[in-house]
């Protein structure tokens, strides 16, 4: 791929008074409505890491900056999926929005942090505004574990590996020691095989099952985990980040990346990244580029700092033409910047 630039547009959301993000508003989904309007969806999360997912409208100014309005919530936690009472928090984390043609409908895939802990969940829209639940993902495979993250679906209906024509979606199979020890897990992630990391796999639905029913989007029937070309990032896991959108070279997808971070006064700690990658636009399981470097790293002070620092975590793209596009992020996830990535014609 020829060269791509990365250049910060500045902070989009922040936390305000209200209690309902007291404690951050982070890692947004973004789609453009059929009237062309830009929707954000943010995660927002009130004390006691209590976690609804907002719906805000967006409108550049003529100077390039951003102005967002929020018009409600589009899902809060309601479903028995997505409370729990253990500690630690309960709702809906982290959407991904993709509108899929196919279907003539906008899904939603987000993180149900309940009883069970962090799962992919469905919600589905016609218009990106009134969203519908589906319910929690489930794989027919039964060796597919529950702890899951990062989901996000591709646009276009692709065959499987298998040779079914399917609607493809991310998904990252997350360990238990991640879920319970977060940070302080590094130790024991670094001691893995690579290949016992987390990292991105795609799950398959058939196209034909979720046109006949749109609930069927919960029913995987393949997921299989990618493999990516070795770099200087991404070492201790990988995971999804923004949908994949389609590019001349194939699929193009900002993901996210976690590495060791030294820190001489005090212990080891992660750092998150965003980079590329670009999948074979027939053949999601070859993978025909990856960024040698970071896309982008945490270095400006609401990234370095906030409720966990060091953090850039790319969740919604906007394409702006067939070369640009912008990108939406959580910051230390506490905040919100938006991005330009810029490819050379």
């Amino acid at each position: 791929m020829k060269h791509a630039s990365f250049s910060r547009l500045g902070v989009v959301l922040k936390p305000n008074a209200k209690i309902d993000d007291r404690m951050g508003v982070l890692n947004p989904a973004c789609t453009r409505l059929r009237d062309g309007t830009l929707q954000l969806y943010p995660r927002m999360v009130a004390p006691g890491n209590v976690s609804r997912i907002g719906s805000f409208r967006a409108e550049e100014r003529s100077d390039g900056v951003l102005e967002v309005e929020q018009c409600g919530y589009a899902l809060e936690p309601e479903a028995p999926f997505e409370f729990r009472t253990q500690p630690g928090g309960y709702g809906c984390e982290d959407p991904r929005v993709t509108f899929i043609p196919p279907l003539d409908a906008y899904v939603m895939s987000y993180v149900a942090f309940g009883p069970r802990g962090p799962e992919v969940a469905v919600a589905v829209s016609e218009d990106g505004l009134a969203w519908r639940r589906l319910g929690l993902v489930r794989f027919q495979q039964s060796e597919a574990p529950f702890a899951d993250k990062d989901a996000a679906f591709f646009p276009e209906a692709v065959m499987s590996p298998s040779g079914v024509e399917s609607l493809a979606f991310y998904h990252r199979p997350t360990l238990q020691i991640s879920v319970r020890q977060g940070q302080s897990a590094l130790e024991a992630l670094q001691a893995l095989p690579q290949t016992y990391r987390e990292g991105i796999s795609i799950g398959y639905i058939p196209l034909a099952d979720a046109r006949a029913d749109i609930a069927a989007l919960c029913v995987v029937t393949e997921t299989h985990r990618i493999t990516l070309p070795p770099t200087i990032w991404g070492t201790v896991k990988v995971g999804g980040g923004t949908p994949p959108v389609r590019i001349a070279e194939g699929w193009l997808s900002v993901i996210h990346g976690v590495d060791p971070l030294v820190d001489p006064d005090g212990p080891t700690r992660l750092r998150y990244c965003a980079g590329i990658i670009v999948h074979d636009a027939a053949h999601l399981d070859r993978i025909v580029y990856r960024s040698d470097d970071p896309l982008f790293v945490p270095k400006m002070p609401g990234e370095l700092r906030g409720t966990v620092g060091h953090v850039v975590f790319p969740t919604g793209i906007d394409r702006r033409d067939e070369r640009t596009f912008d990108i939406y992020y959580g910051m230390a996830d506490y905040e919100i910047g938006r991005g330009r990535l810029t490819f050379e014609s």
